[in-house]
């Protein structure tokens, strides 16, 4: 049987979090700030509501940034992993990168989302619908 829970750090382990499945979705985003905050082609985020998340440790070393002005990027700042994306606004959903849980979650990615700015440098290879933003339900 599967677990209800999918757990995750950091890359030093001071931040640790805890995911009760199901998630709502996962999905790659090609947008240039996920881009340029990971220094990676796109990351791959999870939408976990609020209320299945628990950060089990490291408060202390969570730091956020408001990388826009709607929204802010979590990251631990002892080791400068980048972990978490949240809109400021009250919002029932935070979004954890899929990269930082030690344990398999409930779902692949279903989505390509932001594609219209995608990198050139990166051949994708598979049938995932690609999106010019971040559908209602991706």
């Amino acid at each position: 049987m599967p677990s209800k829970y999918a757990a995750g750090q950091c890359l030093c382990g001071n931040i640790q979090f805890r995911a009760q499945l199901p998630i709502k979705w996962c999905v790659h985003c090609h947008c240039s700030m996920c881009r340029m905050a990971h220094g990676a082609a796109f990351v791959t985020w999870v939408s976990v509501p609020r209320a299945q998340f628990n950060l089990i440790s490291g408060e202390t070393h969570l730091n956020w940034y408001a990388s826009s002005a709607e929204a802010s990027r979590g990251f631990c700042g002892h080791c400068g992993t980048t972990l978490f994306f949240r809109y400021d606004d009250f919002d029932p959903e935070i979004y954890v990168t899929l990269a930082n849980f030690l344990e398999p979650i409930d779902r692949p990615p279903s989505a390509h989302v932001f594609y219209d700015t995608h990198v050139g440098w990166v051949q994708l290879s598979d049938n995932l619908e690609q999106h010019d933003d971040l559908p209602s339900d991706p």
